[in-house]
């Protein structure tokens, strides 16, 4: 007879929940939510056929964990097992959600989920480690001038020795600013170390990486956008088509029918709303700096003319990350051929 067993993780600890093809309960008991832990309570129970658990912040290192220790787990995405669990049970608690993703990996009412590798969400974790020191260094900045402006000193824009020597004159003759002046320059310095550290990090990464050096051919691209794209792409082999890149990051309009009703909206900004910033920043510099002939950046200008620059700079940015999907997956494929229109493009 084939088991299948639902996990409920929490930081602390999973619930673990063990069914039978009838879906009568084998096994219900509580493991610490490291892998070595859930197996070896696993191994208590009947050998499962599949084993089905949320997504979440803790899923990518169990799934791996799991994975390398023979269990044939599944991830599910939480919004659909959300649904699926509300209506399985009246009481809200971590016994039952396990119990009903256990019925869930029974029933096989569910669409797994690709878990991007460790190597992936390490790069995700520098690039969004980056955008917070920059927002924390912009903030610095202008606190600093925020301070400096009540005594009547302007201090430039562009990040110069100017602008922390013009600061701490500011302080000059004032007890209460020299010390936040002092505090608030020593803060800024050391966020633009920890800047240059990660750039020098991504610098290194996209050197030794062919599918970034390839990706930085197109007008537009550089190295963070290269390694972003990279990150979220994670496995190239499972897009099967270019254009299903624009559905996977949320760049195709929002579309809701029902009867007479059929509204399509704006992009559904689905999946990682970092990498789309960064392929309309490209589709920006492609359009207002990149001085060369592009067929696509016509087509993008034509857009612009008959509609607005905005729909123009995503329509480019759409059509650049599709042009992204078929470098990185040649890269990861060599049976892949795009067709002749994508190519075109």
């Amino acid at each position: 007879m084939d088991y299948f067993a639902g996990l409920d993780i929490s930081m602390d600890e999973t619930h673990v929940c063990v069914l039978d093809r009838e879906g009568v309960v084998v096994r219900e008991s509580k493991a610490g939510s490291t892998a070595e832990a859930i197996a070896g309570e696993l191994s208590k129970a009947p050998s499962c056929h599949r084993i089905v658990f949320e997504t979440g912040r803790m899923a990518p290192i169990l799934f791996h964990g799991l994975s390398q220790l023979g269990l044939p787990v599944v991830c599910v995405e939480s919004r659909q097992a959300y649904q699926a669990l509300k209506s399985l049970a009246t009481h809200k608690t971590d016994r039952n959600d396990a119990r009903g993703l256990g019925h869930l990996a029974r029933t096989g009412f569910f669409k797994p989920v690709h878990v991007k590798s460790l190597q992936a969400h390490a790069l995700r974790s520098l690039i969004s480690a980056r955008k917070k020191l920059v927002g924390q260094r912009v903030t610095l900045e202008n606190q600093i001038r925020g301070l400096a402006v009540v005594f009547g000193i302007r201090l430039p824009r562009a990040l110069t020795a100017a602008f922390i020597d013009q600061a701490l004159k500011a302080r000059e003759g004032v007890a209460g600013l020299s010390a936040a002046m002092r505090g608030l320059s020593a803060a800024r310095t050391a966020v633009m170390t920890a800047v240059a550290a990660i750039d020098e990090d991504i610098r290194r990464m996209t050197g030794a990486s062919a599918a970034c050096r390839r990706l930085m051919t197109i007008p537009g691209v550089g190295q963070l956008t290269a390694l972003a794209f990279v990150a979220a792409i994670d496995d190239p082999s499972r897009i099967r088509r270019s254009r299903d890149i624009g559905a996977y990051l949320g760049l195709v309009p929002r579309r809701y029918q029902s009867g007479e009703v059929d509204y399509v909206g704006g992009i559904s900004k689905c999946r990682d709303g970092r990498v789309r910033t960064l392929l309309y920043e490209a589709a920006n510099v492609m359009l207002t700096r990149y001085k060369g002939q592009l067929k696509l950046k016509d087509w993008a200008f034509a857009i612009a003319k008959r509609s607005s620059m905005r729909k123009a700079r995503v329509a480019l940015w759409l059509a650049a990350s599709r042009s992204l999907c078929m470098r990185c997956c040649e890269m990861g494929r060599s049976s892949y051929r795009p067709k002749a229109s994508h190519s075109r493009r």
